[in-house]
């Protein structure tokens, strides 16, 4: 697995870019502020992270989670009501969910390649 090449981890750092982002053209309360932009930047630190030391799985298990929490996020800060926040969350959330749930197992296997068992 080369570094910079993998195209999950940049799509999950442009959700995580956008949601940061969104803040500025959505309504917003202040907790739906503070978590998109928490998730929003996490998201982008994990995938400039996993994009340069690719085959980290513990890596995509934090970057799957950012996303899970992004996508859960309107229920969880009550901002649900706030249509702009609340989609941008869930769209956002969900990709970068879905396109890390699909990278994991690569991940896991380059990385049993490059430190393998007994």
């Amino acid at each position: 697995m080369k570094k910079w090449m993998r195209w999950e981890d940049y799509v999950a750092g442009v959700c995580g870019l956008y949601a940061a982002l969104a803040v500025l053209w959505t309504a917003q309360t202040t907790t739906s502020r503070t978590l998109m932009l928490v998730f929003g930047v996490v998201l982008i630190a994990t995938a400039v992270l996993n994009l340069s030391m690719p085959g980290t799985p513990w890596l995509e298990y934090v970057q799957c989670a950012a996303g899970v929490l992004l996508f859960v996020s309107p229920w969880m800060g009550a901002y649900s009501d706030h249509t702009g926040a609340a989609w941008t969350s869930w769209i956002a959330g969900i990709i970068a969910a879905g396109v890390t749930a699909a990278a994991i197992r690569p991940a896991i296997d380059a990385h049993h390649k490059v430190m393998p068992s007994h």
